[in-house]
């Protein structure tokens, strides 16, 4: 799989915007291609993030001293859990099963697929630290309450860095994505 930086990466490449310039963003709502399947997708992006901005706001809201070391436990146990787990599920079965089904459809597009596997193994590692220290957090707010604020820090740190990230990511993908369905009339 070809590497790429994704730190400097911002938005789509031009060379892999062919079909996006003939199917923008605005024209797909209408467009008669736009199958449910697609909107299910698109809504499961929506729904990252949402959570990933639950996720940052809630530290955030600690940090100001507006929710105590309890109710922000409370929170962020269900909405990391549920942010991680849907993540690691959706872009597994984005690698496994519709992006193949994309490339066999328009082999032009293999680059800029492989570009989104790239990032969902980069997304994994900032998974996996996100993770370990949301859990952290949680073990704290029972043995060490004190030691929260300081793990929360990270935490809203680490929760501003994915959202940025998946806030790239996704976007890079529908825009690759949507006009390679809406164009091979896939997914209906």
């Amino acid at each position: 799989m070809t590497q790429l930086d994704i730190t400097l990466r911002e938005g789509l490449p031009p060379e892999l915007q062919t079909l996006y310039r003939d199917l923008p963003r605005d024209r797909w709502p209408d467009h008669p291609n736009l199958a449910n399947s697609t909107r299910n997708w698109m809504g499961a992006h929506a729904g990252f993030r949402q959570l990933g901005a639950w996720l940052q706001s809630d530290a955030e809201r600690y940090l100001g001293g507006d929710l105590d070391d309890q109710a922000y436990a409370d929170l962020l146990g269900p909405v990391g859990d549920s942010l991680v787990r849907n993540l690691h599920g959706h872009h597994s079965w984005e690698d496994r099963h519709f992006f193949p089904e994309l490339a066999a459809a328009d082999p032009r597009f293999e680059a800029g697929l492989e570009m989104l596997e790239t990032d969902h193994v980069a997304l994994d590692a900032l998974l996996d630290d996100l993770t370990q220290t949301g859990n952290r957090v949680l073990r704290l707010a029972t043995l060490e309450p004190a030691q929260m604020p300081d793990n929360a820090a990270r935490l809203r740190d680490l929760s501003e860095r994915l959202n940025g990230f998946l806030e790239r990511h996704l976007t890079d993908e529908e825009d690759l994505v949507v006009p390679i369905i809406l164009h091979h009339r896939l997914r209906g």
